[in-house]
Order: structure tokens, then sequence, then C-alpha cells
């Protein structure tokens, strides 16, 4: 008998039951043996609590077009790992306990950042744990590409393309207010494809003289409207150069929703133009996914399955320069994979006359 188990983790995003079912063909289709499906409901909050059901290849199939994930998921804090629960219950030995309750021979686990660190510790606790780069964001370290990724780009360009048509027809300048918190990803593949004139992004601090300077040089060529695309993390030169603590402490004390609508009103004050704000927000977690992430996200799930077949484990799928590879989960938990400011695409950008502000 194989027992496996299944978890999301985290933030939602298009391509998790895509996954999940290249996982559960593939054992299905391959193994030796009976195999039994565990599916933990809303992330590890399921494995703490034992509320799990047992699944069968029925509970797979026609899911993979379906966004979202059938097994739900919940956020629990690496931070607040070794923290009880409210009801007193310890996170980490009732993890365990639920794991060897049923037999369990591997845990998959689909989730970003946070996610991995707490499968590393079960790891470290002696579970058999493979993980799967799941996040819009696409800012897991040890892997070129997240699943949910694709799929947020192809969300937050139509937006970018929708706003032309209303931007144009008014003339207006429009602050678009894309994910990405820490990371900038999403705002610059979007920007790029979208034809965004002015990309911000956490990684590279702006300056609003620069900003100001680009869409007035647009508007000097006969630019009728102007595209300004702002990660929900951007920063300033001045905000950068503070110190961590008063720098929170100022983000704590904004009075508009965000950086996005500070930016926008910095615009129409300098410029004396009409500025409008979009925000698309958790659409881009919905929906379904597109055909790229219905590909790598199946690629995930095979070699995941794969590799639990021939009975490795501590690792986290990922794929590198084209290739699907195995990186240890200590390689990976606990760091960040940023844009890098000097990389091809942002180089590309600025000689299309993208501005990012620095400049």
């Amino acid at each position: 008998m194989l027992r496996i188990g299944l978890l999301t983790s985290g933030g939602d995003c298009q391509a998790l039951n895509a996954t999940m079912r290249g996982i559960v063909k593939t054992v299905l289709n391959n193994a030796k043996e009976k195999v039994e499906i565990y599916g933990f409901e809303d992330g590890y909050q399921g494995l703490i609590y034992g509320r799990y059901r047992k699944m069968e290849w029925a509970d797979f199939s026609g899911v993979l077009t379906k966004g979202g994930t059938i097994l739900g998921t919940s956020r629990t804090p690496f931070k607040m790992l070794d923290t009880p629960e409210a009801d007193g219950v310890e996170k980490v030995p009732a993890m365990v306990a639920n794991y060897r309750k049923i037999k369990l021979d591997c845990l998959f686990m689909l989730g970003g950042n946070g996610s991995t660190k707490t499968a590393n510790r079960l790891r470290q606790e002696g579970l058999n744990v493979i993980a799967l780069p799941k996040t819009i964001d696409n800012d897991t370290w040890g892997t070129d590409m997240t699943f949910g990724f694709p799929s947020a780009i192809d969300v937050a360009t139509r937006c970018i393309d929708d706003i032309h048509t209303t931007a144009s027809s008014h003339g207006r300048v429009f602050v678009i207010e894309i994910m990405g918190h820490k990371v900038g990803w999403i705002p610059l593949y979007a920007g790029v494809a979208g034809g965004a004139d002015v990309i911000l992004i956490p990684e590279i601090p702006y300056d609003m003289d620069n900003v100001v300077a680009a869409i007035e040089r647009r508007e000097e060529k006969g630019g009728r409207f102007a595209i300004v695309v702002v990660a929900e993390g951007a920063i300033s030169r001045e905000e950068a150069a503070m110190k961590k603590k008063a720098y929170k402490a100022k983000v704590a004390a904004r009075v508009k929703p965000s950086v996005a609508y500070d930016i926008a009103e910095q615009i129409a004050a300098r410029t004396g133009r009409e500025v409008r704000v979009a925000v698309p927000g958790h659409t881009q977690r919905g929906g379904a996914p597109d055909a790229q992430d219905r590909i790598f996200a199946t690629q995930c799930g095979v070699e995941a399955a794969r590799a639990c077949l021939e009975g490795q484990f501590g690792f986290m799928v990922a794929q590198r320069a084209g290739k699907m590879v195995r990186v240890p989960l200590e390689d990976v938990a606990g760091k960040l994979k940023y844009v890098d400011p000097d990389s091809d695409l942002v180089r590309e950008a600025k000689l299309l006359g993208i501005s990012f502000g620095d400049e």
C-alpha cells in the first residue's frame, strides 16, 4: 500500500488543481501497489487538526482547467509555527502525529516561500515531504518559474490592455496597481506585455522627478495618455534609505489605500493631468489557468510523483534552464527570488523607453 497526502498552503492561484491532478494521475498510472490518497483541507490547518478526506481518481477528473483549489487553503505563518494555536494545540507535534496516524508514505505540499519553510521543518522532523512551487509572485528561490505566475501575468496584462482604451478616450494618466509586495515579477512582465510607460517595482527605488519626466516626455511626443504600472511594494529612493522600522511606521500611517494612490496624487499635482487608479486585485489569482500554467503545473506534478515512486523526498520540484530538477528543501527554505535590476528584461524595457523611475 502506498499512502500519499496532498495539501495546498498559502495564497491560492490558478494552477493548484492542475498540479494535484498531475501528481495523482502519475502515481495511479505507475505505482506497483495499491494507492490511497488523502487530501488535507485548508492547508496546514487540515494537517494540524486532522481534517482530511480520502480521495479517488474521480475527484481529480476535470480539474485541469479549474482555478483555485478543491482542497481549500489557508495561511499558517512560519514565524508562528512554534506558537500554540488559540486552543492550545502545538502545531508541529500535531502535524507529525496526524501524518503518522494515517501512515503516510509521502506528503505533497503545494505552496510558496513560507509554506516551503514549514515543509522543510517537517522534513527535519523525519517526515517524507515533497514541495511544489506555487505562487503568482514567482519569488520562490531555486526555480525559474512557479505555477500561478503565467496566469497572473495574463490577468494583469488584460487589465492594462483594457485600461488603454479608456485612458486614450479621456486623455488620462492611469496608475495601475499590480500585485507584488516584496518582488516585482508580475508588474515587470505585465508592464512590458501591456505597453506601460512607467513600471515601478520594489527592487528599483524610484524618484518622482523621473516618473513625472517620463510622463511629460510622452505628452511632448503627442501621447494622449500614459500608463503607470505600480507594484504594491513600490518604494521611493527616500523610503529605501530609511531604516526598516521607520519605513514600516510610515506605511502603517498611510491614509490612502496604497502607494498607488499616493503616486497618482503626486502625478496629478505636478503635471496638472487627470489621473485615475485601477486595481485588478485578487482577479490576478482567479480564473482558469492559462495554457503555459497547465503545462508547467502538470510537469511539476509528474516530476514530484515520479520522485515519490523512486523513494526520493525532502526536496522541491523546480525548473531551471527549461529542465525539471529537484532542489533540496534546506537550500530553498527562507529565500526569496528578486528581480535583478540589471536583468535582460529590465535593460530591454529601458531601451524601449519604459521608465523605472530610477533615471
